[in-house]
């Protein structure tokens, strides 16, 4: 298949190229739920989010809980081209959801992940995978967007990074069919891979099991969630084997209901 945009998510290049690492195959990955822009007080504020995001000094962040003129807890904000725009980086936003606007004229109404680059973006995809909306009572478990894949030039080395969030139930069986469904994407092509997610689960979960055949935890040593004295470890930055974890924490911030993990990794040479 093709590897090219979908109709509905948005490549938007804001950023220049990082500067030149001391290390050639460094690059510094993250992960951060930032619960549409709303802290840990339930108060939404972008720029608090935003200064969260420079203060991880990351190269790449994969986010999720993105509203785009979702409604009015986020003010109808573009939240992906404005964080991109405050951090000075490319983006590349997919949406879960993608409604009808709140009323004539307006933008569509959409939530989902997003990938925040210095890299350039290459190609961009939104993949479907299972899920049961949350949205509908009733719904059952049916293909949707919002797995966010780019394509990045890490200083002329492709680099495959994802973005998703899987299903909060206590029942697995969503998160089983999803782990199983994006290790079959992620098996696709080859070369350096790199898995970020709220993973609603913890590392020891057996529907989680197949994703450590596969993909290397780098485990911060700290837990997630909730963002105020955590006690669970839910928020992931996975890589594939050919990519060595060096380092990987979990800082302290309320500006979300999680804490963000950054991993710094080395590439293949």
């Amino acid at each position: 298949m093709r590897f090219a945009m979908v109709i509905g998510a948005v490549v938007l290049a804001l950023g220049a190229a990082p500067a030149a690492a001391a290390d050639p195959g460094a690059v510094t990955v993250a992960c951060f739920n930032i619960h549409a822009g709303a802290g840990e007080d339930g108060m939404f504020d972008l720029d608090r989010t935003a200064d969260a995001l420079r203060g991880l000094h990351a190269d790449v962040i994969g986010l999720q809980e993105v509203d785009v003129h979702w409604d009015a807890r986020s003010e109808y904000r573009d939240e992906a081209r404005e964080l991109a725009r405050a951090l000075g980086m490319h983006v590349f936003f997919a949406p879960i959801y993608d409604l009808e606007p709140a009323e004539a004229g307006a933008p569509r109404r959409q939530y989902g992940v997003a990938v925040l680059s210095r890299y350039p973006i290459l190609a961009a995809r939104n993949h479907e995978i299972t899920r049961q909306s949350t949205l509908e009572p009733d719904a059952q478990p049916a293909p949707a967007p919002g797995f966010a894949e780019v394509t990045v030039a890490v200083r002329h080395r492709p680099v495959r990074v994802f973005a998703t969030h899987l299903d909060h139930r206590a029942d697995p069986a969503v998160r089983r069919t999803q782990v199983a469904e994006m290790l079959a994407i992620l098996d696709r092509r080859p070369g350096p891979e790199v898995l970020t997610g709220d993973f609603n689960a913890e590392p020891g979960a057996p529907e989680l099991g197949p994703l450590w055949t596969r993909l290397t935890d780098a485990d911060p040593g700290a837990y997630t969630y909730p963002a105020v004295e955590p006690v669970k470890r839910i928020d992931f930055v996975t890589v594939s084997r050919d990519v060595a974890v060096r380092e990987a924490h979990a800082p302290a911030t309320t500006a979300s209901d999680h804490r963000p993990v950054v991993a710094r990794l080395a590439l293949p040479r």
